[in-house]
């Protein structure tokens, strides 16, 4: 287990350990669990790369000559 400094201002320290006290629990258990729960969660590149991935699966069926003509694209209404 790592040993972590956290520097705050005095207004800071002073609303979280009256959370903690409400909560029955330490500043120290409040910052472990605050991490432990962002460090759980997916990261921005995790779910871009999910993403990707989603949309990849999805165009398995492309082709380069299932584009529409130059004359198609530019055919507009009369």
């Amino acid at each position: 287990m790592k040993n972590i400094t956290v520097t705050v201002d005095d207004e800071t320290y002073r609303r979280a350990r009256i959370k903690a006290a409400e909560l029955d629990t330490s500043v120290s258990a409040l910052v472990k669990r605050y991490l432990a729960e962002l460090a759980a969660g997916e990261s921005e590149f995790d779910r871009l790369e999910r993403d990707e991935q989603d949309v990849r699966a999805r165009i398995a069926n492309f082709r380069a000559g299932d584009r529409l003509s130059r004359d198609a694209v530019h055919e507009r209404d009369a």
